[in-house]
């Protein structure tokens, strides 16, 4: 699938996992960062997230060249949606 996906996680998030596996079943690749080893990564997902370290957080750009789309807990059809765009 084209574009790019970057998921911020932690370790012990079980929507994480899900969508990893849902992301791997279907073959899409994607870029993990835990955010309790990168300062950077969880301010950014704070900010994504009014101030909340809520994760999945999901940034996607999509190969056509449109705006990143960020989104928090996606299922995979929106991640998928989000790509195509």
């Amino acid at each position: 699938m084209p574009g790019t996906v970057t998921m911020y996680s932690t370790t012990w998030c079980g929507y994480c996992r899900r969508l990893k596996s849902q992301l791997d079943r279907e073959g899409i690749t994607y870029n993990e960062i835990n955010i309790e080893h990168d300062p950077d990564s969880a301010a950014f997902v704070e900010k994504a997230n009014g101030g909340n370290q809520t994760v999945p957080t999901v940034l996607i750009f999509p190969s056509s060249g449109a705006d990143s789309v960020t989104m928090t807990n996606p299922s995979l059809a929106q991640v998928k949606e989000a790509l195509a765009a």
